[in-house]
């Protein structure tokens, strides 16, 4: 005879989860993919580059991507019904975007998030629905944690969870994608691929991706003075620093989270907050409009990779990523008077850049 036990935990109506991620594929379904820019540098140089454009995303940013697998990932192990609250850790982006799939299945979504977050930020995620709950200092995670429990919900934790949401196989991964409409360039497959170290999982499923197609592309991280990841990169038994003093919001962590798969990176560039800044606005004013600080914080790194190629000789390519509008940085990056409260000095950068990237245009 055999006896059939119940399962513990939640068991979610099956007919409603599968509704869920009958929505979700539609959604999948109307959205073209990103596009890749190439930006001009001088041909003498022998090397391109190209941004993928992840601001064209519905929500506007790099993290569409990933809060569409998380929703994904958490209905396929039953962790979402029809009734759960959703409860996520976020400096914005990810919010946002989780905010558009909660309000896609019919969900509350609840942001925690530093008080010191961009005001535009805070509006997007109340435009798709999502409930902003500010906190002081940078503790989201553990506020997040306890509040999925207090409301019987589920925490979404980006960062334990995004680097095995995505399907690094394939699947209109971004690493797919990438390398898909890179196909008929003259540097078909790139030197480089840059992008930045937040939750992790976008270096992990280029990581992955890269190994698996056999390909010599090598991944660069781009990283914040202060935050934790490159310090870690150089001596793994760094684990955690004090605090993240970095103005850059999407990047940069406090502690190692489990979603940073560290040997899969093959370089980790520091860039300066200011640096970062002056690569947004630099880069901004030649694709003609605003980008953010993550994508200024990439930008100066490919700047150090181009210069160390040039120094070699060596001729190729680099992707890196357009990660979110500048318009969510309007009341921070793009305020001079709030850069002087900062003490923040763009202008040496600023120049540097101009001086280089200024050949080609």
């Amino acid at each position: 005879m055999n006896v059939v036990f119940p399962r513990p935990g939640r068991v979610h109506d099956p007919h409603w989860v599968a509704h869920a991620i009958h929505l979700i594929e539609v959604d999948i379904n109307r959205s073209a993919d990103t596009h890749l820019i190439r930006i001009e540098l001088p041909r003498v140089w022998g090397i391109a580059l190209y941004l993928k454009d992840e601001c064209s995303h519905p929500t506007g940013s790099l993290k569409h991507r990933l809060a569409r697998s998380m929703f994904l990932y958490a209905l396929c192990n039953n962790w979402i019904g029809p009734d759960t609250v959703i409860v996520e850790a976020s400096s914005g982006s990810t919010a946002i975007s989780e905010a558009y799939f909660a309000r896609l299945l019919g969900l509350r979504l609840i942001a925690v998030m530093p008080r010191s977050t961009s005001s535009e930020k805070i509006a997007a995620i109340a435009f798709h629905g999502g409930e902003p709950y500010l906190i002081d200092g940078r503790n989201t995670s553990e506020t997040a944690c306890r509040l999925a429990a207090e409301l019987n919900g589920h925490y979404m934790d980006q960062f334990t969870y995004a680097e095995r949401a995505t399907d690094w196989r394939g699947n209109k991964n971004i690493a797919e994608s990438i390398f898909a409409q890179m196909d008929k360039e003259a540097h078909a497959v790139p030197s480089w691929i840059v992008c930045g170290a937040r939750t992790g999982g976008t270096a992990a499923t280029l990581g992955r991706y890269i190994r698996y197609r056999k390909y010599s592309t090598q991944l660069c991280v781009a990283d914040p003075e202060s935050p934790l990841f490159h310090q870690h990169f150089a001596d793994r038994t760094v684990r955690r620093v004090e605090a993240c003093c970095s103005v850059i919001e999407g990047i940069g962590r406090t502690q190692v989270e489990p979603s940073f798969m560290t040997d899969l990176v093959d370089r980790v560039v520091v860039v300066p907050d200011a640096e970062s800044i002056a690569g947004a606005r630099m880069l901004s004013a030649i694709i003609g409009r605003p980008c953010g600080g993550s994508t200024g914080t990439n930008i100066c790194a490919v700047f150090a990779l181009i210069q160390k190629m040039m120094d070699k000789g060596e001729r190729g390519s680099i992707v890196t990523l357009l990660c979110d509008s500048g318009d969510r940085h309007k009341s921070t990056l793009y305020d001079d008077s709030w850069l002087a409260s900062q003490g923040l000095d763009i202008v040496p950068m600023t120049h540097r850049l101009e001086t280089v990237f200024g050949e080609a245009h």
